[in-house]
Parts: C-alpha cells; sequence; structure tokens
C-alpha cells in the first residue's frame, strides 16, 4: 500500500489502462499496424461509456496519492522494549530488549520494487519493511532475527544502543 514502489507502480499501471480505455473510447475506429490490429471500440452505441474510464483513472491515481500520506508502521521505543504497530488491523508486536544479544544497521539487496511486509516470518527471520533502503537487524536469544526496515535507520540505531545499554544495566 501507499509508499511501497511497487505499490505506486501497480496502481499507476491500472491508471493507464483505464486511460488508454478512455482514449480508445473516444477514438473508436480501427487501427492496424503491420504485426498488431486493434478493433474498434466494442461499446459505440451507449453515450459516456469512455468517461467512465477516466473517472475511474483519476480516482486510482487520487487514491494513490491520498496513500502516500498514510502511516504503515509505527515504530515506538520504550525503555526495555519496542513496540511495532502495523496498519489498521495489524496486531502490534512487541521485542524485548533485554532478550536482544546483537544489533546491526545493514542495506537492502538493489531492488527497485520490494514489497511492504508486516511481521512476516521466513526461515529464523522477522520482518518489518514498508520503504527504504536500509534496515536494522535484532538477534535475540532464541536465534530470531528481526527486520526492521526503515528511512531513517540511523536514529533507530543510536536509540536502540541508548536502550541497550539501560536495559543491561
Amino acid at each position: 500500500m501507499g509508499h511501497n514502489r511497487l505499490s505506486i507502480a501497480i496502481r499507476i499501471v491500472l491508471a493507464m489502462f483505464c486511460f488508454l480505455g478512455y482514449y480508445w473510447s473516444e477514438n473508436p475506429k480501427p487501427v492496424e499496424v503491420s504485426f498488431f490490429k486493434i478493433g474498434s471500440y466494442p461499446i459505440q452505441h451507449i453515450s459516456y461509456s469512455g468517461l467512465l474510464f477516466f473517472v475511474c483513472g483519476l480516482c486510482i491515481l487520487l487514491f494513490s496519492l491520498l496513500l502516500m500520506y498514510i502511516l504503515h508502521i509505527h515504530t515506538k521505543v520504550y525503555s526495555g522494549y519496542i513496540i511495532l504497530d502495523g496498519f489498521w488491523t495489524a496486531r502490534k508486536v512487541k521485542i524485548d530488549l533485554k532478550n536482544i544479544t546483537s544489533f546491526r544497521k545493514s542495506r537492502y539487496k538493489k531492488n527497485s520494487f520490494r514489497r511492504a511486509v508486516y511481521n512476516l516470518h521466513n526461515k529464523g527471520i522477522i520482518k518489518f519493511y514498508t520503504s527504504g533502503i536500509d534496515f536494522i537487524e535484532l538477534k535475540d536469544v532464541s536465534g530470531f532475527s528481526y527486520r526492521i526496515g526503515t528511512q531513517r535507520a540511523s536514529e533507530l540505531l543510536k536509540v536502540l544502543k541508548q536502550e541497550i545499554q539501560n536495559a543491561s544495566e
């Protein structure tokens, strides 16, 4: 949803198909290229049928713009634990900092389209990601690894260092 590049790309492709349908309705004559033929617009007898495509494309773009400002994962660091609050109905995840054995900041591999995940368990790694190229990896005593993707990884790492030092004292 929202701020993720993959979600934005999908919504833009859907909007482009809507605008293409609108253009096709306004220019209903068949087009023939050397290897490809586009027939005439099938719904010519219904007036304003193409306007529906145009309005639908605009609605998709406006919805996409609104989703850019929705907070997807809210990370709160308290003394002794972290709470990750997800999108609308997702459960809150509490990570106890007393059980953390190591932590580090790292960068994702180059990939333009990374899908957003919240509390995804995969091979001992629990992932949280909406956008950004950096993540903080926390390892606990039970062997789990938490990867928290964030746009402000340096700030989160600084706060976590302070809290883990305070929790160990």
